[in-house]
C-alpha cells in the first residue's frame, strides 16, 4: 500500500472513490481542499492510499492550523462537523495515521484531531461529547408535518401569522444570510467566517448547496445554509436575530428547509452537532431528530489531557465577553483573521 499526497491529476479517481465508498462524507470531496485554501489560506494535506493496481483504497483530508493564540496542530476537518480518515481496512487507517504523525512531528504540531462518524480501531483516545442530530424524512412534507405535536405545529405557524415569509436561493441570498449570521456570531462571542467562505461553497457545489432566509418585510431575520450529499442534507450554519425571537423566525426557517428537503427527495436531515442536554440539542429533538454519536480521535505528541479549543474552555471566557460588546461591523473586519485558526 502506498500513501501519496493529492495532485490535480488525481482528481477524477479521488472523486470516484468518495462517491463509491460507504464511509465517505460530504467533506471528503476534493472541493473542500480548494475552498479551505481559497477562503482561509491554510495549508492542507490530502492523502490517498493506493494499492499495487493503482486503485485508491482510502482518503484522508487534513488542514494544518498554526497560530500564537491557539497553537500548532492538524484537524480533519476544521470548520466542519465531519471529515477524518475514510478507509475500509484498519491497515489503511493505520498507514494514514503513521504518515500524518510523521508530518506532525516534522512540523512541530502538538496533536492531530480526527472527526469520525464511527470509532477507529487503531488505539487512539477519543471524545464522544458531541452528537449529530438527524431526522428521517418521509416522501412528502405533509406526512412529516402530521408527525409533529400540536405545540410544534403552532410554533411553526406563528411566524407566518406575524407576516414572516421564507425564501430559498443561492448567491442571491448570501448577503441576507451573512447579515444574520455575522450578528448572531457576535452575540455568541464567536469570530465570524469571511463571507467569501460561503460564496466559495456555493460556487464549488452549485447543484447541492442553498441558502434559506426568513424575512420580516425586506429585513432578513433568520437564515440557514444547506448542503446535500447522497440521501442526506444538512444545515451546518443557521442563525436568527434576537430582536425578533418573539415571533420565532427560526421555527419557520427549519420548517422551510425540512419541507424543501422532502421535495428534493432527501431521506435524512442533519441538524448538525450538539451537546446532549443543552438548548440546541433540545431544540433539534423537538422536531423528532435522534442523536447519532460522533467520535473525535486524537493523536497526541505528548501524553496529557485532550485539547479543549472551544467556547466552553474557561481560558477564553474573557475574550468571549469582550467580543460580544464589539460592533458587528468590526467583528466582520477582524473576525476572519482569528477564526481561520479555530477548529
Amino acid at each position: 500500500m502506498k500513501i501519496g499526497l493529492y495532485q490535480p491529476k488525481d482528481r477524477l479517481r479521488w472523486e470516484d472513490y468518495v462517491k463509491s465508498a460507504a464511509a465517505s462524507t460530504l467533506y471528503h470531496h476534493i472541493g473542500w481542499k480548494e475552498i479551505v485554501e481559497k477562503s482561509f489560506g491554510q495549508k492542507t494535506y490530502y492523502w490517498y492510499a493506493e494499492d499495487r493496481l493503482g486503485h485508491i483504497r482510502g482518503v484522508f483530508p487534513a488542514v494544518h492550523l498554526k497560530s500564537f493564540l491557539f497553537g500548532n496542530f492538524m484537524v480533519s476537518l476544521p470548520y466542519f462537523n465531519y471529515g477524518g480518515i475514510c478507509a475500509e481496512e484498519d491497515s489503511v487507517t493505520a498507514a494514514f495515521l503513521e504518515e500524518a504523525a510523521r508530518c506532525a512531528e516534522k512540523e512541530g504540531m502538538s496533536h492531530i484531531e480526527l472527526r469520525q462518524e464511527a470509532p477507529l480501531n487503531i488505539g487512539l483516545p477519543y471524545k464522544t461529547a458531541k452528537v449529530s442530530m438527524r431526522l428521517s424524512l418521509p416522501a412528502n412534507s405533509d406526512a412529516l408535518f402530521k408527525t409533529f405535536d400540536a405545540k410544534l405545529r403552532s410554533q411553526v405557524r406563528r411566524p407566518t401569522k406575524d407576516g414572516m415569509v421564507s425564501k430559498i436561493g443561492k448567491c442571491d441570498e448570501l448577503d441576507s444570510f451573512y447579515a444574520v449570521f455575522s450578528e448572531n456570531m457576535r452575540d455568541l462571542g464567536t469570530p465570524v467566517y469571511p463571507k467569501a467562505f460561503f460564496k466559495n461553497i456555493l460556487e464549488t457545489f452549485p447543484e447541492t448547496s442553498w441558502i434559506c432566509t426568513v424575512y420580516q418585510g425586506s429585513l432578513p431575520v433568520a437564515s440557514g445554509f444547506l448542503i446535500g450529499f447522497r440521501e442526506m442534507i444538512e444545515i451546518p450554519w443557521a442563525s436568527s436575530l434576537k430582536a425578533y425571537s418573539r415571533s420565532s423566525p427560526n421555527m419557520l426557517l427549519y420548517w422551510a428547509v425540512l419541507e424543501f428537503a422532502c421535495e428534493r427527495g432527501y431521506r435524512l436531515f442533519d441538524f448538525g452537532r450538539s451537546t446532549p442536554g443543552e438548548g440546541t440539542y433540545k431544540f433539534k429533538a423537538q422536531w423528532g431528530a435522534k442523536a447519532v454519536p460522533l467520535y473525535w480521535h486524537y493523536w497526541m505528541k505528548n501524553e496529557g489531557a485532550l485539547p479543549e479549543l472551544n467556547p466552553k474552555n474557561p481560558k477564553y471566557a474573557a475574550a468571549i465577553r469582550l467580543w460580544k460588546k464589539l460592533p458587528v461591523g468590526l467583528t466582520k473586519l477582524i473576525g476572519p483573521s482569528i477564526v481561520r485558526n479555530l477548529p
